[in-house]
């Protein structure tokens, strides 16, 4: 057979094209590779690093909360190292003037911190600058009227144990306040204040303080009041001013108490620790000489404990718009001494104040108040008639 023959048969495109395609269709094709794993890898890989720089963030932003709530726990504990470590100042002494550190008051203000709450409400967390702004919501003892009771009973103690002649040192006082204040912080009716404080923190190399100790953080501390020493003190001052303001008040306009008198006819007063009832007046001499008006009432301990009508009432008299002063009778009178007696609870006893007269016709004022009610208490008055 003609080779030639065969090839110039097939030599037409058409042969030629379909010669190919059989064979072609006998050869296996290679098949290409997918890509649909790289993919799925790559997101795989971009949503851990995502996830792992979430992760970071909302671990970073956590540490000022912890830092804050370390902070507060040394509050609840009195844990004063682990609070001064975690401000940037290292400057507790404002709890030094709130007398907070003093050894003498630890029991009470150990009671009144460890029953404090808080709760973290908000965190505003600047990773770039590295601060943060952490407000925290606290519940927290107000000692407003554990404070009363501790003034009442501690200016009564003192005042019954200086007129029985006992000296009291600067010790003796400062341990028989802080009894009060540790007995009356466990009975008293707990009082609770709240609020929210927001504290500003700082990175500072790996660790987040907080940047100072701030006045409203003391005042949480020593419940509401800004110093054991100095509240006692402004508290007797205020107690002094007041008497002394309405009594001037009262002799300044005699019209106004003789309008109280038909509401308030006697100086009688009745409290928990004890009570007066006018009984009589009398017009006398003093040990001068001079014209006195003696006032006559039954003195009553309604309380616990010793006490006098010395310690417990404020008895004050005015005549022609001035306050009269005290004054000693000629004669000895049982009553008179029984002013300062040290009276046993449940007694009752007629006391007599003394007063020195301008003249022994003009009306005279009293006016009673309650000696350590430090909310006020109760006042009295009353217009005696001379002639």
């Amino acid at each position: 057979m003609n080779t030639e023959d065969n090839n110039d048969f097939y030599d037409d495109e058409l042969s030629r094209s379909l010669i190919s395609n059989d064979f072609e269709g006998d050869t296996p094709h290679r098949k290409k590779k997918s890509k649909k794993p790289l993919v799925i890898c790559l997101i795989i890989l971009l949503i851990a690093a995502t996830a792992g720089g979430t992760a970071w963030y909302m671990m970073q932003r956590h540490k000022p909360v912890e830092a804050t709530e370390e902070f507060l726990t040394g509050m609840q504990n009195m844990d004063f190292t682990t609070m001064e470590n975690l401000l940037q100042s290292h400057d507790l002494s404002a709890l030094d003037d709130a007398d907070i550190r003093d050894s003498a008051y630890t029991d009470f203000f150990t009671t009144v911190n460890k029953k404090m709450t808080y709760k973290i409400t908000k965190n505003k967390f600047d990773i770039q600058n590295g601060t943060a702004r952490i407000t925290v919501h606290m519940k927290y003892i107000d000692g407003t009227n554990i404070y009363a009771a501790t003034i009442q009973e501690y200016t009564r103690k003192v005042a019954v144990a200086a007129y029985a002649g006992k000296e009291m040192t600067q010790d003796d006082i400062q341990e028989m306040l802080a009894a009060l204040l540790a007995e009356n912080a466990s009975t008293a009716d707990e009082k609770y204040s709240e609020i929210d404080i927001t504290y500003p923190l700082i990175k500072i190399g790996s660790d987040w303080k907080i940047v100072s100790l701030d006045d409203t953080t003391v005042k949480v501390m020593c419940a509401n009041f800004k110093s054991v020493k100095d509240e006692i003190s402004s508290q007797l001052t205020d107690d002094s001013t007041d008497s002394s303001s309405a009594a001037a008040e009262d002799s300044s306009t005699p019209d106004s108490t003789a309008s109280a008198e038909g509401t308030s006819a006697s100086i009688d007063i009745t409290t928990d620790k004890f009570s007066v009832r006018f009984k009589q007046f009398a017009i006398s001499k003093d040990y001068g000489g001079n014209p006195c008006l003696m006032i006559y009432y039954d003195y009553t301990n309604s309380g616990d404990s010793q006490s006098s009508a010395f310690v417990d009432f404020t008895l004050q008299a005015s005549q022609n718009g001035e306050v009269l002063e005290g004054t000693y009778p000629e004669a000895s009178d049982d009553a008179v001494d029984n002013y300062m007696s040290t009276i046993d609870p449940g007694k009752t006893v007629t006391v007599c104040q003394v007063f020195l007269l301008k003249d022994t016709t003009s009306d005279v004022t009293l006016q009673g108040k309650e000696t350590l009610n430090v909310s006020g208490g109760q006042t009295t008055s009353q217009i005696l008639k001379l002639k």
